[in-house]
């Protein structure tokens, strides 16, 4: 009997058929139960109405125990789209204070998977941010009518001091870049942030951990009760709170003394590397970066061009001047170039054919101590030219090798690791910078001669000068600066509790301290003599485009150091004119307290003092 092929073809084509058919189910079925969670969104929402708790956010303190930073209650208006039904928008908008053009916009915003990749119709969505409790109360009253909208209670951040903005910094609401970047999955849209100063860089430890309360809903949507009579539910924790090394009232201070001025002062506590306050002007009040209206305070003062937002202690890289003869002069000891009796000429500067660096008048010729008093640029040329240049190195980029690598140890040309993100490195320039600059090997001690008085290439933070400052006054050896002297329930980094020594013998620090405590009795810091505590200093004036730089670097007392500061004054003249005095003041504040009678005026007669806009830090 003859095969009827044509049955057999139908067959298979049948068999196809089921075939597609089964595929389709089951990877619809993939589809809905493995690669996409809106299904399981969608039955979850018709069953449980899961609220997030929100944590409250560490607390900051002062040195002294002041209250910086707090917590206030605000509360977030929230949507689920699948649940909005008749919804009268003129009588919401009315409510809350919006028009009608802002609110389909924002709906349209929600629903946009671009803007809002984590949207689902059947979760709730951040519609507005941080009413008051005045307005969430008035919404409250109406909301029965406003189905799908609900509040969601949050605390934000408050600020019980106008000043430390940049070490303060402040919070706001995640961008895409933070959630992608989230390595344990804790932010979604509409959460907050910490964005800069403190707030960011102890993120982890101020934000605490979500609590989240389930609700079961019965076929209408309608809340039954807790599921599971509350089981399930998770309780928020608290964020760490902090305790700052800063002392408030020696910043408020410092802020007030650079009024109208464009620089930066910055004290370290030498024993322990905390920052006692860290100034950058202009500044600004940090409780204008709080509520719905930070995003515009943020972009006008991004546009000032005065840069507030600009962290000029850690960011601003300056040529550090006179301030950096100690370091050179605690190289050429280290290294056998000088001792500390060697004199070197100074005729009104350091001459060699075809080459002048000018200097001031004073005594000639000079040894090391009064070279620091007097600030004299001959002496520190001179100690470069004899060390770049010396015949015990095998050539003068070795030489300059050794140089850097001292001057690396004093926590120069790399960031020193301060707990606030933006730090600039600075710049310590090596053989490799000169060669490509001059040429291979075609440079020498007179060719890069600027370096020895901190001009030229060399540029310093001026955290990185208090370092210095901080370095000297103990002998040798420096903590990593920071401003977080405490977090409740957590751990400093030990980065901050170790000391980092210099490759420079103790031994030679004590002339040094020698030569700034001369400076303050008979140099260029002579200010500091009519001073009720035993300073040490040294000037800079660094020079500059349009007027110069002045710059102070010093500590006190000397013999048991409690402080060492820096100030840096752009387009300031004489370190002596104004860096100096506001050095005192800022010393004396720390030490005792308080400024003494006599000197309220000099205060404010500096604070008035307006000097014009220079140049902006490189």
């Amino acid at each position: 009997m003859a095969k009827d092929f044509n049955l057999e073809k139908r067959k298979f084509v049948l068999a196809g058929i089921v075939i597609a058919i089964v595929l389709i189910y089951v990877t619809r079925l993939f589809v809905l139960q493995i690669s996409t969670d809106d299904y399981k969104k969608n039955a979850d929402s018709n069953a449980f109405l899961k609220k997030t708790q929100y944590p409250s956010r560490g607390i900051v303190f002062d040195r002294n125990g002041r209250l910086l930073v707090y917590n206030q209650p605000a509360y977030d208006v929230m949507v689920t789209m699948k649940e909005v039904k008749n919804l009268d928008t003129l009588d919401f908008c009315n409510t809350i204070g919006l028009t009608k053009q802002y609110f389909i916009q924002r709906m349209e915003e929600v629903k946009d998977r671009h803007k809002n990749p984590g949207y689902s119709n059947y979760t709730q969505q951040l519609f507005i941010t941080q009413l008051s409790a005045e307005e969430c109360g008035v919404l409250q009253e109406k909301l029965f009518k406003f189905k799908g909208f609900s509040v969601q209670p949050r605390p934000i951040r408050e600020y019980a001091t106008s000043s430390a903005a940049h070490i303060l910094g402040d919070v706001g609401e995640v961008s895409q870049a933070n959630i992608d970047d989230d390595d344990d999955s804790y932010y979604v849209r509409g959460d907050y942030i910490g964005k800069q100063g403190i707030e960011k860089y102890y993120e982890k430890d101020l934000r605490g951990t979500k609590g989240v309360e389930i609700f079961l809903r019965d076929a209408h949507g309608r809340i039954q009760g807790r599921y599971m009579n509350g089981a399930m539910d998770r309780h928020p924790e608290a964020g760490h709170n902090l305790t700052l090394s800063v002392d408030e009232r020696l910043q408020a201070l410092g802020e007030h003394l650079m009024l109208n001025k464009i620089g930066a002062i910055v004290a370290i506590e030498p024993r322990t590397g905390e920052i006692l306050c860290m100034v950058s002007s202009p500044t600004y009040d940090p409780r204008m970066m709080v509520g719905r209206l930070r995003g515009k305070t943020h972009v006008r003062l991004e546009h000032d061009p005065r840069k507030p937002l600009y962290n000029r202690a850690i960011m601003g890289a300056y040529p550090p001047g006179s301030t950096f003869k100690p370091a050179q002069g605690l190289v050429f000891l280290q290294e056998g170039i000088i001792s500390p009796a060697t004199e070197f000429p100074c005729h009104r500067g350091f001459i060699v054919p075809g080459l002048k660096v000018g200097c001031h008048a004073h005594a000639s010729p000079l040894s090391l101590i009064p070279a620091i008093s007097t600030s004299c640029n001959s002496y520190f040329c001179w100690g470069l030219y004899h060390m770049i240049d010396n015949k015990k190195y095998v050539r003068s980029d070795s030489a300059l090798t050794v140089w850097k690598n001292h001057m690396v140890s004093m926590g120069f040309g790399y960031k020193l690791g301060v707990d606030i993100s933006g730090e600039k490195r600075g710049l310590i320039p090596n053989a490799t910078f000169y060669d490509k600059v001059y040429g291979h090997r075609k440079w020498g001690g007179l060719r890069i001669i600027h370096i020895a008085i901190g001009q030229g290439e060399v540029l310093l933070t001026p955290l990185q000068i208090a370092n210095l400052g901080a370095t000297i006054a103990n002998r040798g050896y420096y903590y990593i600066p920071h401003v977080v002297k405490k977090i409740t329930g957590g751990h400093l980094d030990p980065k901050y509790l170790r000391p980092r020594r210099t490759t420079i013998n103790p031994k030679w620090y004590n002339y040094i301290v020698a030569g700034m405590r001369s400076s303050a009795l008979h140099g260029t810091c002579h200010f500091l003599g009519g001073m009720p505590f035993v300073a040490c200093g040294k000037t800079g004036t660094a020079q500059n485009k349009g007027k110069d730089h002045g710059v102070f670097m010093g500590f006190a007392p000397m013999d048991h150091p409690q402080i060492a500061v820096v100030v840096y004054v752009e387009n300031g003249g004489f370190g002596a004119t104004y860096a100096v005095p506001m050095g005192a003041l800022m010393m004396e504040q720390y030490l005792y307290g308080k400024i003494a009678p006599q000197r309220q005026e000099l205060i404010e007669r500096l604070s008035n003092t307006v000097i014009s806009y220079g140049d902006e830090a490189r």
